[in-house]
């Protein structure tokens, strides 16, 4: 009776070195669809409420007042009023849409199932991306309704004299996926993967596991 020497077992990470049919389970794409659908849909259905009941640049429904309301504004261009004037904005707006669409099609299919924070991330991305391109085909400008300013007077007087305007340009709420999404992308960057790389693994240091001695 002799023994062989014990032999480590491999050891994977969640994930890592998983089959490619594992990278694309249902459950990731049905969050991902339904975060996108949620608020694609919450985008157009305030714009077409603001459009049915405020008039453009006339009415203004308070929200908090001196801080928050809602108005009608129609931006042909994009944030801060971009490229407004220009005449090739259509195209060039519609490309950048396929861009990140593509983009963000592409980099969902290699997340990890597990990854739902960069999930939702994408897929905040990908509704504010598509709720503005809605807009853009259909009557040509981007209907913007959320008016944030201040009339305190210490404030406003500084804010005025350091840019210009007390006031934020007005946006919507794909305007707030977006931003909110590319913001979880960063935080994830930053935080969560230097904490994930910094964090030890949970079998290091630790023997190999072996496997029984082989009889012969």
């Amino acid at each position: 009776m002799s023994t062989t020497p014990a032999q480590a077992e491999p050891t994977a990470t969640p994930d890592q070195g998983s089959p490619p049919e594992l990278m694309h389970t249902p459950a990731k794409y049905a969050l991902f669809g339904a975060v996108a659908v949620i608020f694609t849909v919450a985008d157009q259905a305030s714009k077409i409420w603001v459009r049915a009941n405020l008039a453009e640049h006339r009415d203004e429904l308070q929200i908090i007042p001196g801080f928050l309301s809602f108005i009608h504004a129609e931006n042909p261009g994009a944030a801060f009023s971009l490229l407004r004037d220009s005449e090739y904005r259509l195209p060039i707006f519609g490309g950048f849409t396929v861009l990140a669409v593509l983009m963000i099609g592409n980099m969902l299919r290699t997340l990890p199932p597990r990854e739902r924070f960069l999930n939702v991330a994408f897929a905040l991305v990908m509704s504010g991306a598509v709720g503005n391109a809605i807009d853009r085909a259909v009557q040509g400008t981007v209907t913007d309704f959320i008016r944030m300013y201040t009339e305190a007077p210490g404030l406003k007087a500084w804010l005025v004299a350091q840019v210009g305007t007390a006031e934020w340009p007005t946006y919507n709420i794909a305007d707030i996926a977006i931003v909110v999404g590319l913001a979880m992308v960063a935080f994830h960057s930053l935080v969560l993967d230097r904490e994930g790389q910094a964090a030890p693994s949970p079998a290091a240091g630790a023997a190999p596991a072996a496997r029984p001695p082989a009889a012969t």
